[in-house]
């Protein structure tokens, strides 16, 4: 049954209460209109619990604008949901048209710093996010008294004597729920050898980004990235109000799984909490960026199967993954609130629903 409004209803009790299940949830797709946004498709999703978000068909299928019952979820950059042809992959330029958001997608080939990799200049964080997915297909389903919502898309990085590699992505929520689940396929459909890199770039938001938050973590260890980082590896998991000049500090976290190998992060604040839950097989490295400047208020919480120094650094340290042709991996995350918890309860029961939903 889905839980709405305070009360547990099944779904011939919702039925008879609306004309159409869209008075209460559904997936609706629009078009954005007005300066660099002019033409990318989105798909808006609410699930009736308050939970909306909006996915960006043009934009690898990531998760753009969210909200919970009003509330922000996500850091917004000033640049928005930027179509995808004013991408520039040199250097830095991704960070131009980078929209925050709920979950950027990095990669799939390389990403990370910009670097030169084998003869070959690789600009910051890779392709994926700023290409349009195609076969895009959206689905309402009843599973009992569950109401299932889908969203599908397939989105391709390749080049000619290059890689040739296809994300295929499903989204999945459900009516009342106040979580999203990603799995994504990707597959070397090409004939070579080719590096595979991924990371989902979470980005946590005020109002859950405050001075009282708290990134809760089981980690066995933590890694500053650099010494600017080494120097506030002591208050890592712990924020403070929007500074001027504030300098970026990422630290790396190994973090224990569960029994089901599932590792959980989550955000907190004494009304509110964003949690990441994700197979650690896939996604071992666990990648935590702090930037507390004004206006670049936000904490990115990344699963990874790399470091973001970059793939020249990656296949130095001999850590760099590879798909060889016909090869694919699976990757599965779930990003969701918790509401009015304290925070330690909320982080050991999120850990036993990672056991259960195993």
């Amino acid at each position: 049954m889905a839980e709405l409004y305070g009360r547990e209803l099944t779904r011939s009790e919702i039925l008879s209460r609306v004309g159409a299940l869209s008075q209460v949830a559904g997936i609706r797709f629009m078009t954005l209109t007005g300066g660099m946004e002019q033409g990318v498709r989105v798909a808006d999703v609410r699930t009736g619990s308050g939970l909306r978000f909006q996915v960006s068909l043009d934009r690898g299928m990531d998760v753009s604008l969210a909200e919970y019952r009003g509330v922000s979820l996500a850091w917004r950059s000033p640049s928005g949901d930027v179509h995808p042809s004013y991408f520039d992959p040199a250097s830095d330029g991704w960070g131009r048209t980078f929209p925050g958001g709920l979950m950027t997608t990095c990669g799939l080939s390389y990403l990370g710093a910009p670097c030169v990799d084998e003869g070959r200049p690789l600009g910051l964080h890779g392709r994926i996010s700023h290409t349009p997915a195609t076969r895009v297909s959206s689905r309402e389903e009843w599973r009992g008294d569950e109401c299932v919502f889908s969203l599908e898309g397939m989105i391709r990085e390749s080049a000619i004597f290059k890689e040739n590699l296809l994300l295929s992505r499903t989204i999945e929520t459900s009516l009342g729920a106040s979580q999203l689940t990603i799995r994504d396929r990707i597959s070397n459909e090409g004939s070579v050898r080719t590096p595979l890199m991924v990371l989902y770039h979470v980005n946590a938001g005020w109002p859950i980004v405050s001075e009282e938050s708290r990134l809760l973590l089981h980690s066995r260890a933590t890694r500053p990235r650099d010494p600017v980082a080494a120097q506030g590896k002591a208050e890592a998991q712990r924020f403070c109000n929007p500074t001027r000049g504030y300098q970026e500090q990422v630290f790396y976290h190994d973090l224990v799984p569960d029994g089901e190998g599932f590792a959980t992060a989550l955000l907190h604040n004494r009304h509110l909490g964003l949690f990441v839950r994700y197979r650690q097989k896939e996604l071992p490295r666990y990648v935590e960026w702090k930037m507390m400047g004004e206006g670049e208020y936000v904490v990115g919480m990344e699963p990874a199967n790399c470091g973001v120094g970059g793939r020249a650094e990656e296949r130095a340290a001999g850590t760099l993954q590879f798909l060889e042709g016909g090869e694919h991996r699976d990757f599965f995350l779930t990003i969701g609130v918790i509401e009015g918890k304290d925070a330690l309860e909320a982080f050991a029961e999120m850990h036993h629903l990672q056991e259960d939903s195993a």
